[in-house]
């Protein structure tokens, strides 16, 4: 049975401040669908210092954007593209068009079509998540999205030059620098230059998360993220020093930022959280990473890989970092979580960041149903039907007729009947017309 050395707090918002959160975006929402670019340049100003002649970018100033950055910070950013678009195209040639002959006669099929726009989100507020606008970007550049706009607060009174640049040459049609509820809300209504957009991605706050929940349905999204997450699944084969690093590393997000320990071995859980308080004195964003351990970190010790893998499904963690002597042992047994990452040389950074694979991942124990972002969020999946001979739009619509009549569907019926009559004749049994 496992032993909890360590126990968090339960990250779900209270009722008021659900309420609260709820209550802000409903009114910044209908605000700006009532009143436009007016609305949202207010709330710019207000939450963002931010008020600019033109939300858009031009090309100059994105050029400009460009020139604060250095040779090698251009070619890293380049670096972490080639691989999130390498295996995104790997994920979008997984995906194939369908045509077969179900039976004589009737060809069923489907296209794998890329929606007509997509706004990305790029959070900004305490970190410029470069990383953000590969993952919404590229990826839906690679998905064949014809229009794809990006949107990013202000940093420290400016447009991120860094995030600006992933936008550029991630491949955005259009780059604004606007934030928050009233971004989404933006890309998702428009107003007098902004056309709207059919999917929104990307992670952010709280707000953030309630503006996609409130407009979806409007619009499409990816899912609904909270707090970052991270698992580590360890046992005696790795060190109290690279389990501590890879919590914090996560842990340091934010404020909320549940950090877990799962591990066979309690001489190593007990390293663990001495090597977490060493580092917390060096850690320059201790600040925050500080508060998430204290608050939501975890440490539960287990008796067999068995229990981990099953208490890793119960938490079902967005990050699961795995550094046990068999890996695949979890990669075979674990079905809930966001991403997986296997063995010591691997981390959760990598994934942030550079690897290839996306990092908007569900949280809150949404992994139980979803996975995350990928090429697939920004392709619709549509079928179609041809029935090719008399015969078999006779055959399939005599039994279409007599199930439409056991459903009372009488009009459905006559729909079938039409085909029977003219193009199987009488000697096929049917469902009688109604009238």
């Amino acid at each position: 049975m496992a032993k909890i050395l360590k126990r968090g707090r339960n990250i779900e918002q209270s009722t008021t401040e659900a309420r609260k959160v709820r209550d802000t975006v409903v009114s910044i929402i209908d605000d700006i669908e009532t009143r436009g670019e007016a609305a949202l340049r207010e709330y710019s100003s207000r939450f963002d210092k931010w008020s600019p002649t033109a939300f858009r970018l031009s090309e100059s100033e994105i050029e400009g954007c460009l020139a604060k950055l250095s040779k090698r910070n251009l070619e890293d950013i380049r670096f972490a593209q080639t691989q999130v678009r390498n295996f995104a195209q790997a994920q979008r040639n997984s995906m194939s068009d369908v045509e077969v002959e179900t039976l004589p006669g009737v060809v069923l099929g489907h296209k794998n079509l890329p929606v007509e726009s997509v706004g990305c989100y790029v959070p900004g507020g305490k970190y410029p998540l470069v990383a953000s606008a590969h993952m919404g970007v590229v990826t839906a550049k690679v998905a064949g999205v014809p229009r794809v706009i990006a949107a990013s607060p202000p940093f420290k009174g400016e447009p991120s030059p860094a995030v600006v640049a992933a936008m550029h040459l991630g491949g955005a049609d259009e780059i604004y620098c606007m934030g928050g509820v009233q971004a989404i809300a933006a890309m998702a209504i428009g107003y007098d230059g902004l056309a709207p957009v059919s999917v929104i991605v990307g992670p952010g706050n709280a707000y953030v998360a309630e503006a996609k929940r409130q407009l979806f349905g409007r619009v499409g999204i990816d899912l609904i993220a909270g707090p970052t997450e991270t698992l580590v699944i360890a046992d005696d084969s790795v060190d109290a020093e690279i389990c501590a690093t890879d919590l914090l590393g996560q842990a340091e997000h934010g404020f909320n930022t549940p950090a877990v320990l799962l591990t066979t071995s309690e001489k190593l859980a007990r390293a663990t959280m001495f090597e977490i308080e060493r580092l917390l004195t060096v850690l320059p964003t201790a600040e925050f990473a500080a508060i998430s351990w204290r608050d939501y970190g975890e440490v539960i010790v287990c008796e067999s890989d068995d229990e981990m893998a099953a208490e890793a499904d119960r938490i079902a963690s967005e990050h699961v970092q795995v550094m046990t002597r068999d890996p695949d042992y979890f990669l075979a047994r674990m079905r809930n979580y966001g991403a997986l990452f296997l063995g010591p040389r691997t981390n959760v950074a990598f994934g942030d960041k550079v690897i290839g694979t996306n990092h908007t991942l569900p949280t809150g124990k949404a992994a139980r149903y979803t996975g995350g972002l990928w090429v697939g969020k920004f392709i619709k999946t549509c079928t179609y039907q041809k029935v090719l001979t008399d015969e078999a739009s006779a055959l399939i619509g005599a039994y279409c007729s007599r199930l439409c009549v056991l459903e009372g569907f009488y009009g459905h019926a006559e729909q079938a009947n039409v085909r029977v009559r003219r193009y199987g004749g009488r000697n096929i049994p049917y469902a009688e017309p109604a009238v």
